[in-house]
């Protein structure tokens, strides 16, 4: 039977030299003649001695060494062999730890701060940048830039991972290489609250990655789009009359409204009221996030009614792509851009309208960047404005389109 008296003391732990020098309880320190201590349970299990080590004395104290050795006291009296249960409870860890992997821990973060996100194509990038979009059968894509990490412990995504996500992307698609180091920096930080992780955040700008990363050049990286002269743009749009094709038809839309891609291919004739010539996009299309109504000037109207023409049966898009409920691609309008050899992109025209705005016309800048559904001014002075000029807004849309087909 162990002794229940104990022996030992912080003082003689320290000064105590090499072999086995019992506390009592089956506990004993163990010292080696290289000096390193250790701590050993010594215990009888079938009637055959047993010995389990408890740490070294470095990391466990005289005190938590007691506490581990009563806890094991306690588990032979229910007849279990703490060796064993000790093994159980490490592979139970490590099958947690594998389920706890970088995918599994951002998809939670999504679960559970994606409805703070301003909509769901907002969570769809998130998912299709971090890897950890699913198909029909329910597995992860390979798609995305995160592959290399999805599959990691989380505990493991160290800055070498990292870096290896960012450094193909971050010279060549810099806003999006931005964006991606963020969302991972998320993920991690709520890793670390959840217990999952410690230590610094690999993913952290400040101090860290941007010691190894060079600055990204802000007028690239906010993406400034290559824009027309709006001097330039009546002639294209009078090349545009040229085609028929529904990407015609949604690019010069796009143009006459100052809209983005986004709002134009996903919009819905429910969002029409053609008596009173307004299209009303719903704000979780509009980056802002919130409703922005667009005066419909003669010439959108008659592109509607070109559209209507076009348009299959049942489908609910105001600009249709092939099939009975497809939108028109995001991408048709660039594609035919590139076809007319135009050095310029879609979004650009945003910034042709702003410029002819202010340079040509008398028109107010609250007027003009409201028309771009943008928020201006502050709280107080937009409640004040609640009604967001739509009448001042007209005149300055048909101002516009004459500008572009009467030169």
């Amino acid at each position: 039977m162990a002794r229940t008296t104990k022996r030992l003391t912080t003082r003689s732990v320290a000064a105590a030299g090499p072999g086995m020098h019992a506390d009592g309880d089956g506990l004993y320190l163990v010292v080696k003649a290289s000096g390193a201590k250790s701590w050993s349970f010594v215990f009888f299990w079938n009637g055959k001695r047993s010995e389990m080590g408890l740490g070294r004395v470095v990391d466990v104290p005289l005190g938590r060494a007691r506490e581990l050795v009563a806890i094991a006291r306690a588990q032979l009296r229910d007849g279990i062999n703490p060796i064993v249960a000790r093994k159980a409870a490490q592979a139970a860890a490590e099958r947690d730890a594998a389920i706890h992997t970088f995918g599994i821990e951002a998809e939670a973060y999504i679960d559970v701060h994606g409805a703070g996100f301003r909509n769901e194509k907002h969570k769809w990038q998130w998912r299709a940048t971090l890897s950890i979009e699913r198909g029909d059968d329910g597995k992860f894509k390979d798609t995305g830039f995160c592959l290399s990490l999805r599959d990691l412990p989380i505990a493991d995504v160290d800055t070498k991972a990292v870096l290896e996500v960012l450094q193909p992307i971050w010279h060549t698609k810099q806003e999006t290489a931005s964006r991606v180091r963020g969302r991972i920096e998320r993920v991690l930080d709520a890793a670390k609250v959840k217990g999952l992780r410690d230590g610094e955040n690999p993913a952290r700008w400040r101090g860290h990655l941007s010691t190894l990363l060079p600055k990204r050049q802000k007028l690239a990286a906010r993406g400034h789009q290559r824009a027309m002269p709006y001097a330039d743009v009546p002639a294209f749009v009078a090349r545009l009359h040229g085609s028929k094709a529904m990407a015609a038809l949604a690019l010069e839309w796009t143009i006459l409204a100052a809209a983005r891609t986004g709002e134009t291919v996903g919009g819905k004739l429910t969002e029409l009221d053609r008596k009173a010539r307004v299209w009303t996009v719903p704000a979780d299309r509009i980056k802002a996030g919130r409703e922005h109504r667009v005066p419909l000037t003669d010439r959108m109207m008659e592109i509607l009614a070109l559209a209507d023409t076009a348009r299959d049966e049942g489908n609910p898009h105001i600009f249709a792509g092939p099939g009975q409920h497809r939108p028109l691609s995001n991408m048709a309008m660039m594609q035919l851009m590139k076809r007319m050899a135009v050095d310029a992109t879609v979004h650009g025209f945003r910034s042709a309208f702003r410029d002819w705005a202010g340079d040509e016309t008398d028109f107010a800048r609250e007027v003009a960047e409201a028309a771009l559904a943008h928020v201006v001014g502050d709280e107080t002075e937009r409640a004040y404005r609640r009604g967001d000029a739509l009448e001042r807004r007209r005149k300055l849309m048909t101002a516009w389109s004459e500008y572009l087909h009467h030169r």
